[in-house]
């Protein structure tokens, strides 16, 4: 063998060795049964998705999301660049998130379009629509809390049918506190975490007695009733109630960071649970550390959207803005929530005007077709070359089964995503590579026919063809250049596997089939060609 024809056999060789690596993960993950894909980690499984050819919501499965931003609440200037704004805070939301290709655009003047490979439903609605509004309010002593719970107690008995005030008193209150005879009170009940409560089922009597002008009147206006976090407690569900002072003491702004983090072993409550480890802006450290030292003892409820995570008492100065929110159900949830804290609010509320879930199983469906599909092309034109051409026809089918080794672990090389357009890019890669190997042998042919021997008639028909085949390939690179450039969605799906299938096709027709020609004539005496 001639040392530059080795040369080429090695370059040859070590690429599909490459490609044959590059492509393990991809089909480490398609073989995963349900029983192996449920033993792996999370970390292993996402490990092996982020080396596997990334796969497009048609295929795999996900949401799609349209929103809306609400800017009639802003001033002119604020209104601007509202959605814009927006649209970063969301980009920044799932890049953190970790969703394996996403696409987030922009649709007219007011709307978002997105669309999440591979997440569920509620966790994508809770990440993308929330605003995030951050919020850390003092809590008054209990015994204000217990006259301002007496004083909406009174204000309804008054308010049915004129009649007297019961209870003129905290103390009295106090000790009818959680009975049967009180309008709002009687809701009320004491956990054993000390929290004040109402049972699930209650809440939406509790809030429509809370509702009314009477109740309204009788909480002082620096002051408001919120809700906690929904806990259970043998095995009722409870939602504590608390009243907070209606300005924060400082918001989400004050945030430098956030983290998801797990209670140390041995740490009483906090033990093995996740929260939320939160550092202030230096700024907002100072003001942190004068507020928690001027209120020693008392409580600082962390609100969240108008929810309060977690009240905790304030049981000394906090000198370098560190705090945390607890009581936080899972470690999913905990990590959502540091990464809306870290992403920022948004500039405005936005409303889903559009969701659909595409499920995995039409998802598989749709796999299961597409490949379906490009098998049966494939087989045909496998069919048809070497029918037509003969051994000949056997040489490019090789390298036809090598232009799609090639093209799927470049797929995966440059982390493209494959949607079911892709796919037919696929298809037509197929078309596009058996169409250069046909020129190719049509001018050998004629080289032939025309009486040059077989070593010629190769040099000739390969030069002959290769001007013919540039263009026709440059020409289809281009529009599917210009297809990625201003297409959307499935368009840039479509262009990015034809345009990866162009250039794999043009080096397996002119280098490899060009290199097993030269092996065959350079190793034994070829007087005729079977083409």
């Amino acid at each position: 063998m001639k040392r530059g024809l080795r040369w080429r056999f090695l370059i040859v060789a070590g690429i599909v060795v490459v490609a044959i690596f590059q492509l393990r993960p991809t089909w480490q993950l398609l073989t995963l049964s349900p029983e192996e894909r449920n033993e792996l980690s999370k970390d292993e499984l996402f490990d092996l998705q982020r080396r596997a050819i990334n796969l497009g919501l048609d295929l795999r499965g996900g949401m799609h999301i349209v929103l809306e931003v609400d800017k009639s609440g802003l001033s002119d200037e604020e209104a601007e660049d509202a959605v814009d704004r927006a649209l970063e805070i969301i980009r920044n939301r799932v890049d953190k998130f970790g969703v394996f290709e996403p696409s987030i655009q922009r649709e007219g003047e007011n709307r978002i379009a997105i669309q999440l490979p591979g997440v569920e439903q509620e966790r994508a609605r809770s990440l993308i629509g929330r605003t995030a509004l951050l919020e850390f309010r003092l809590l008054p002593e209990q015994e204000e809390m217990n006259e301002i719970f007496l004083a909406i107690d009174n204000a309804l008995a008054e308010a049915e049918e004129g009649e007297e005030a019961v209870v003129d008193t905290a103390e009295a209150l106090l000790d009818t506190l959680f009975t049967e005879t009180r309008p709002f009170s009687s809701y009320l009940r004491v956990l054993r975490t000390r929290e004040v409560a109402v049972r699930k089922e209650d809440v939406f009597a509790v809030e429509a007695l809370l509702a009314r002008p009477e109740a309204q009147e009788a909480i002082p206006p620096d002051r408001e009733i919120l809700w906690g976090r929904e806990e259970e407690e043998q095995t009722i569900m409870y939602k504590p109630i608390y009243v907070a002072r209606k300005e924060p003491e400082l918001t989400g702004a004050s945030i430098a960071d956030a983290r998801m983090e797990i209670g140390q072993a041995g740490g009483g409550r906090m033990a093995n649970q996740p929260y939320v480890s939160l550092r202030m802006t230096r700024s907002a450290a100072s003001r942190f550390r004068t507020l928690t030292g001027a209120n020693i003892g008392r409580r600082l409820a962390i609100v969240l959207d108008g929810v309060v995570q977690s009240a905790p008492v304030i049981q000394e100065r906090i000198p370098r803005g560190q705090a945390s929110i607890t009581n936080i159900p899972t470690v999913d949830e905990a990590k959502d929530l540091s990464i809306i804290l870290r992403a920022g609010a948004l500039p405005a509320p936005v409303e889903i005007v559009d969701a659909r879930f595409v499920g995995p199983t039409l998802g598989a469906d749709s796999i299961r077709k597409g490949i379906r599909a490009a098998i049966w092309g494939g087989i045909i034109v496998l069919a048809f070359m070497f029918i037509y051409y003969s051994l000949s026809g056997t040489l490019a089918n090789m390298a036809l089964v090598l232009n799609l080794l090639f093209l799927l672990a470049a797929l995966s090389a440059f982390d493209a995503t494959l949607t079911l357009p892709g796919i037919a890019g696929i298809v037509l890669t197929i078309g596009i590579a058996v169409d250069a190997n046909v020129l190719i042998f049509e001018r050998i042919r004629e080289e032939l026919a025309s009486g040059k021997t077989v070593r010629a008639a190769i040099d000739a028909g390969y030069g002959r063809a290769f001007r013919t085949i540039l263009d026709a390939n440059v020409t289809t690179l281009l529009t599917a250049l210009i297809l990625y450039w201003f297409g959307t969605g499935p368009v840039k799906g479509f262009a990015v596997t034809l345009s990866i299938g162009i250039v794999v096709s043009f080096i397996t027709a002119i280098f490899i089939t060009r290199m097993i020609f030269d092996f065959v004539t350079s190793q034994w005496e070829v007087s005729t060609l079977r083409i």
